[in-house]
């Protein structure tokens, strides 16, 4: 019997609870700001730590190339963005055939899963893996009544695989499509360490009645991990024409920043200093954080997809951490 793994993605993640909170579950918006905070703070700092800083700035006067700077990344910025906007769309263009192909094979997966959950599937996402979960705890708890009392990995199994989907369907209920907490609550479920051990189980000899259960056990895991996969990529989808609309939307006043601190901001019509620090410090700091907006929206996006495309890599019974696999031949 295969090692147990973790059921909920966190468990799983080998990093803090403050870090997976930050890159998966904190509003984008609020990781952008933090991101603007951090540049602006730590531009400040740096002139704290630095000697001469504040007369390096008005001597020197660096803004301007520093700001012509800016511009060039925030354009190229954008640039990318709308070329990762097109590759979206690219994905619903296509001619009719495609398109067909597309539709005939949603149809023959909804009808597969209407063949294990006993129904018409619903339409909405959330209710859909609902049902899909609720019909696997079933076929798990159908095993459990053919099975020897004895038979201790089995009945592990069953007990693992109610208990994780109970706690999904609590926490999936009322779910919208659109934000993270679908795609969130699905990662919960482990169903590539249960859909192995259950492989691994129906290969031991059992009674033709327990062979029977266990094999519609892993038929309705089969299909959890193809249905999981269609609505992050349909989650992802969204994110990224999120993702451009809000770059779009902040390169805006990032441009005009940068390109009015370039033309018109000179540091030695800022004499001064508020706490302490140098007026035109501030300023100048200030004005970096809000040209690094766009960026700041670029990572807050990716560092999201980004963990969830690495927590989600293979699809069906293979377990890539070695921690949470059996390493018997």
């Amino acid at each position: 019997m295969p090692e147990q793994s973790a059921n909920t993605m966190r468990e799983r993640a080998e990093r803090s609870n403050l870090l997976m909170y930050l890159l998966l579950e904190l509003h984008r918006l609020v990781v952008t700001f933090i991101v603007i905070v951090v540049v602006f703070v730590g531009v400040v700092g740096a002139s704290l730590v630095i000697d001469g800083a504040a007369a390096a700035l008005v001597a020197n006067t660096p803004v301007a190339t520093t700001f012509q700077s800016l511009i060039g990344a925030t354009v190229t910025g954008v640039t990318l963005v709308l070329t990762l906007n097109q590759l979206v769309l690219s994905q619903e263009l296509g001619a009719v055939d495609d398109q067909y192909d597309r539709m005939e094979g949603a149809m023959t997966f909804r009808e597969d899963v209407g063949d294990v959950i006993g129904e018409t599937p619903p339409a909405e996402p959330s209710a859909f893996l609902y049902a899909l979960i609720e019909a696997i705890a079933d076929r798990a708890r159908a095993v459990g009544e053919v099975i020897d009392d004895g038979d201790e990995d089995a009945r592990h199994l069953v007990d693992v695989t109610t208990g994780n989907a109970d706690a999904v369907l609590d926490r999936l209920d009322g779910a919208e499509f659109g934000e993270f907490e679908v795609v969130q609550r699905s990662l919960d479920f482990n169903y590539s360490w249960k859909l192995y051990a259950t492989n691994r189980l129906t290969d031991e000899r059992r009674s033709e009645e327990a062979q029977e259960a266990l094999e519609d056990l892993s038929d309705a895991l089969g299909l959890f991990g193809p249905a999981r996969e269609h609505f992050k990529t349909l989650y992802f989808q969204s994110e990224l024409i999120n993702l451009s609309r809000t770059v779009l939307y902040v390169s805006v006043p990032s441009l005009v920043t940068a390109t009015a601190f370039t033309l018109l901001f000179d540091p030695k019509n800022y004499p001064g200093t508020v706490l302490g620090l140098d007026v035109g410090v501030l300023m100048v700091s200030a004005a970096a954080a809000i040209s690094v907006a766009p960026f700041a929206v670029l990572l807050a996006y990716i560092l999201r997809i980004a963990t969830i495309t690495r927590r989600t890599l293979a699809i069906g019974p293979f377990v890539l951490r070695e921690s949470e696999r059996d390493t018997q031949s």
